[in-house]
């Protein structure tokens, strides 16, 4: 453990004592908690505290982190502390406090946040409650909040959960990507490609360099010249075009020129055919995502936005309500957000007009196929009597399926031990793509 965290332990020990001392042991000297001082952040230089420090962490705010950081450092402390006092009898809700299905060491809650704090200080801990609002800083970067509890149950006995990125980052200094699961379903996009390896039209290219530009200037255009009054945040844009035209290498290459990290979202995960049960998936997603500087993209948007002429059934009435809002979310994310479709036409226009740029990526002409050829096979290979400019004329295909074909070819010049690729053999490759997409071969 890392002094810095040992110092703060130890800190958020003492402010236990006193308070545990103050309510337990009437007949001992009591302290007040703000007399026992924070941690010299200049004692130490580490990530912890550089956040308390740069973020300008009121006393009561480091104290509730310090609780939420706790058991995961030393699944014991707390016990440690309070049956010193309480000698292991009996039951204190003032505390508050839970145990786990797997970990059995006391697990804080906001009551036990608001018992160190306040005790029975009701304008206190009404004042201390602010920390956990959806308002404050915590929320919202989404660093510690409150478990939701049973109907019925008050708010403040819901475990206090720390994220897992966060924690990460006080205990190691820097954050790995999230893991794809249900909880996060988005997947991690990156490329060893570089922007120049893109082939597009130059219309297209001039719709993406405004994203470009969104990205570079958004802050200065919403902070310092003060549009954040009157523009929503974020930008939105919808790719549109066949499969394998660049919608999904220009957002990862648009993230590596920025960057900035790109997730792509897998919406069959994250639709469900129980009520509600969609939007607390887009809820887990969005809430995660959050002030994290990402770039989302959503492949596959139809699944969502496709077009809905009228309510006929729950089904429908469910769907749209999943769609307004998945749509409210993007609205409201601070981020740059792309939806990505086949067809144009499959999306409601109600949505598309709530798009700030919509690109349509269409099939490359012979020009970019021309180019796409002569960019695609490694230098490795020999090509002898292969007219690009001729296949390139003759056979439609998109960008990932010359690559396809590229592969296939290198590949089975690799199986012949040789590095000549032969006419021939592109050819083979070239047929085996129209037989995928149903084309006639001639």
């Amino acid at each position: 453990m890392s002094k810095s965290m040992q110092l703060y332990l130890d800190f958020l020990k003492e402010v236990m004592q006193e308070r545990l001392k103050n309510t337990f042991a009437s007949n001992e000297r009591k302290q007040e908690l703000s007399t026992i001082p924070l941690p010299d952040t200049k004692l130490v230089n580490s990530p912890l505290m550089n956040f308390i420090s740069g973020n300008l962490l009121s006393y009561e705010e480091v104290v509730v982190l310090i609780i939420a950081l706790a058991p995961h450092l030393n699944p014991v402390f707390f016990d440690e502390i309070i049956y010193q006092y309480i000698n292991n009898q009996g039951e204190f809700p003032q505390i508050g406090g839970a145990r786990g299905k797997n970990h059995r060491g006391f697990i804080p809650t906001a009551e036990t946040a608001l018992f160190i704090l306040a005790e029975k200080n009701l304008k206190k801990r009404i004042q201390c409650e602010q920390i956990f609002s959806i308002n404050h800083l915590f929320a919202k970067q989404n660093i510690l909040w409150i478990e939701d509890t049973d109907p019925g149950d008050p708010w403040i006995s819901g475990k206090i959960i720390m994220s897992y990125e966060y924690l990460e980052l006080f205990k190691t200094g820097k954050v790995s990507h999230p893991k794809f699961n249900m909880e996060f379903p988005a997947q991690y996009l990156t490329t060893g490609m570089e922007w120049d390896d893109l082939v597009l039209n130059e219309v297209t290219l001039k719709q993406i360099d405004e994203l470009e530009i969104w990205i570079k200037h958004n802050d200065t255009l919403m902070s310092k010249w003060g549009m954040d009054r009157k523009l929503k945040p974020g930008y939105r844009a919808l790719f549109f075009g066949p499969p394998g035209t660049g919608k999904t290498l220009t957002a990862t290459l648009l993230g590596k020129l920025t960057k900035k990290d790109v997730f792509k979202i897998d919406l069959s995960m994250v639709i469900s055919k129980f009520v509600g049960e969609t939007e607390k998936n887009l809820a887990n997603l969005f809430n995660k995502a959050e002030n994290k500087d990402w770039i989302l993209f959503f492949d596959e948007a139809d699944a969502l936005f496709s077009k809905r002429t009228n309510v006929r059934d729950a089904h429908d009435k469910y769907a749209n309500q999943e769609a307004a809002y998945l749509l409210q979310r993007i609205e409201n994310f601070n981020g740059l957000v792309i939806l990505a479709t086949n067809f144009r036409n499959n999306i409601d226009e109600a949505f598309v007009r709530r798009f700030h740029s919509v690109i349509h990526f269409s099939m490359p002409s012979e020009k970019e196929r021309l180019k796409l050829w002569s960019m695609a096979f490694p230098s490795q290979v020999e090509i002898k009597d292969i007219n690009f400019r001729d296949i390139a004329k003759k056979y439609v295909l998109s960008g990932s399926a010359i690559m396809n074909v590229m592969q296939y070819s290198c590949l089975q010049a690799l199986s012949k031990e040789t590095n000549q690729i032969s006419q021939e053999i592109i050819l083979d490759g070239i047929e085996k793509e129209y037989s995928k997409e149903g084309k006639i071969w001639n």
